[in-house]
């Protein structure tokens, strides 16, 4: 036996120290390094330059509901693969992949609970399954939750977050436009509020449908807002376009939306618009 042999044995085992891979998070903003925990107790709002991240349905709901008063709306069940679409993968492969992923059914789910005491149904789109695509899933969830706003003779609130109607379900992703449509017609018959907060990015399909159908349009700063790409736009007026243009900012200067509004504040926000528009429809 080698005396580094010796020696070696003769240590005390020390196990090697683990540090977390997500202990860290690289803001998409300033770049710079954040602690992911210090992240998380700002909302995912970069405390350096005041990025805002992308975030899913569960911290969403958890910013914005009173707490305790949460209850997440189960998930429709819609018809899978009905054109048994496949391109490098088969659709239902990506289906659940997306689902092991997020932990979701799909990109759209529908929470009740109180805001500051008046009780409100939110549909929150995660980008994070799929691109936050549109298909029959999300459509019906839409529905759904129209439908429980009527039922509970509350407004109904919607976070937007889409690339767009979903390739894979075809004609079938751009019927959802009419109904979802035809749905936000149904809640203000029953003389309930539709209220929509895009974030970052909204464009396509979802664009040009429910996201810009809202009574009160709001925005989170400097998210990207588009129907179609910059490129495309440019391409074909053959123009240089503002820096700023597809922004939350920009619209909102341009009078497409109502306003930008910081994270931080939207549970405020929507606090007094749900008090202002529904007058006497405070929850027990």
């Amino acid at each position: 036996m080698s005396w580094i042999t010796r020696v070696r044995n003769a240590l005390p085992f020390v196990a090697p120290r683990q540090t977390p891979d997500n202990l860290w998070h690289k803001c998409k903003g300033c770049g710079q390094m954040v602690f992911t925990k210090e992240l998380e107790e700002n909302q995912y709002v970069c405390p350096m330059c005041d990025h805002h991240e992308r975030i899913g349905p569960k911290e969403r709901f958890a910013y914005l509901f009173d707490e305790g008063s949460c209850e997440t709306l189960p998930s429709p069940t819609v018809p899978e693969d009905p054109l048994k679409f496949r391109d490098s993968k088969r659709y239902a492969d990506r289906l659940r992949a997306a689902r092991t992923s997020t932990g979701d059914m799909d990109a759209w789910i529908n929470a009740v609970g109180t805001i500051d005491g008046h009780q409100a149904v939110i549909g929150v789109q995660n980008f994070g399954f799929m691109g936050g695509s549109m298909g029959q899933a999300v459509g019906e969830a839409f529905i759904r939750g129209v439908e429980n706003a009527i039922e509970r003779n509350c407004p109904f609130i919607v976070f937007t977050a889409s690339g767009g109607a979903r390739m894979q379900e075809g004609i079938l992703s751009l019927m959802q436009m009419p109904r979802t449509t035809v749905a936000i017609e149904m809640l203000h018959d029953a003389g309930l509020p539709y209220i929509v907060v895009l974030t970052d990015p909204t464009s396509g399909g979802v664009m040009a449908a429910y996201a810009m159908l809202g009574d009160v349009q709001i925005a989170e700063p400097k998210a990207t807002l588009a129907f179609t790409g910059r490129r495309v736009i440019e391409s074909t007026i053959r123009e240089k376009l503002p820096d700023d243009f597809q922004t939350s900012e920009y619209y909102r200067d341009h009078g497409l939306i109502d306003m930008v509004t910081h994270r931080k504040e939207l549970r405020s926000t929507l606090a007094e618009l749900i008090d202002f528009l529904c007058a006497g429809k405070k929850a027990a």
